[in-house]
Parts: C-alpha cells; structure tokens; sequence
C-alpha cells in the first residue's frame, strides 16, 4: 500500500483526520527507530565485548599485547581489574594526601593478589593458549617488572627514614614528615611514573575484560 493509499484509505474509510494520521507516521517512525537502536546496541555490545584487545603496556615493558580471551580469561582479568581500581596502586598518586608507605603496602597486596589470579588459570589452558599465557605475563611479569626496580631502589631506604622520622615527630602528618625525605623529589618522580603506568595497566586489564576500550582512558 501506497502512503496515497493509505491516507485516502484512513481519512475515508476510519474518518480520521490529517493530523491524526500525521501523528500515527510519527508514532511508527518512532517505534521502529527505538528498535531499531536497541537492536544496533545490543549488537554492537556482543561484537565488541569478545574482541582481540590490541595495546600497548609500558609498566614493567613488556610492550605490544594482542589478545583475544576466552571466557575463563575474561573472569579473571575482571577481578584483576578490580583489584586494580580499589587499590591505592591503581589510583593517580596525590603527592598532597597519599602517604608513600600505603602505597608501598598497596603494592605489595597487589603483587599477592595477581599471583593468586594468575594461578587460577588451569595448567591445560596454559599449554594450549598462547592468550591465556599472555593474560598471565600482564598479571605477573608487569608488576614484577613494573613495580620491583622501584622497590627495589627507594622502598627499604624510605621505610627506615620514615619509621625513624614518625617516631620523632608523632605530631606532624604523614604527608608532612614525607616530604623531608632528603630524596623525596627523586623518589616521588618515579614513583608517579610508575603509578601512571599502572593506571594505563588498568585500562588493558579492563578492556580484557569488558570489551569496548573506554575513550576517557589512555591506553
């Protein structure tokens, strides 16, 4: 049927006006657009939720990862991503009000954290998988690699200062008596270099798991 065959057809037959008809259009239009983008997200969802994930990882240089995960993969990479973002180490370091020594202690949970999540990947899915392998390099190897040269450099020094420092001055703030690190600039240089990193990390290990990479985070 024609729109002319329609319209003489409502008009004559159902004795409707021309703006009721108008407003039937309308209301159809509406209807099929609706479903029509429900339609399109919904595919859009799936398509991109079990992409390979293409990016680059600079904590602990381990460089271009290309992955494209199993369902097991993206149940683990989920919980590491929450253990990323609910923990002091996967958050921009605020020189103003984070004390280094629960960044420390934030770091060294998160390294007990990765090496459980890395061990519940099954052995048989290791040998198999070369994604599942990828998945337990970004879990392990990038902190080991990412966060221990730090550690390694500044961490025993800084705690035996700032142990000795909070005794002394029990009424000063922490943020305050850390700053008096004879090295505190050099210290907290690298220590936000290494936290940026951890934070572009997260970024991966969430779109593992989620899919889409979101637009608001570098990657």
């Amino acid at each position: 049927m024609t729109w002319e065959e329609f319209y003489r057809s409502a008009t004559s037959d159902y004795g409707w006006t021309t703006g009721q008809v108008l407003a039937l259009v309308v209301i159809v239009v509406l209807v099929i657009g609706i479903i029509a983008a429900l339609l399109y997200a919904l595919w859009k969802r799936s398509s991109c939720n079990w992409a390979a994930v293409d990016a680059e990882v600079a904590l602990g240089g381990i460089g271009k990862v290309k992955i494209n995960p199993s369902y097991e993969d993206v149940q683990i990479a989920h919980k590491a991503w929450v253990e990323l973002v609910t923990r002091k180490a996967g958050l921009p370091f605020d020189e103003e009000h984070d004390v280094i020594a629960e960044i420390y202690r934030s770091w060294y949970e998160l390294f007990r954290e990765m090496r459980a999540l890395a061990k519940e990947v099954p052995a048989h899915t290791l040998r198999r998988s070369k994604d599942s392998q990828q998945l337990v390099t970004l879990l392990v190897d990038a902190l080991n690699l990412g966060l221990r040269p730090h550690l390694t450099k500044w961490q025993a020094k800084f705690m035996h200062w700032y142990d000795s420092a909070l005794k002394k001055s029990p009424e000063k703030n922490p943020q305050d008596i850390q700053k008096e690190y004879p090295h505190y600039q050099d210290l907290v240089d690298d220590l936000k270099q290494v936290n940026r990193q951890i934070v572009e990390y997260a970024a991966v290990i969430k779109q593992i798991a989620q899919g889409c990479q979101d637009k608001t985070e570098r990657v």
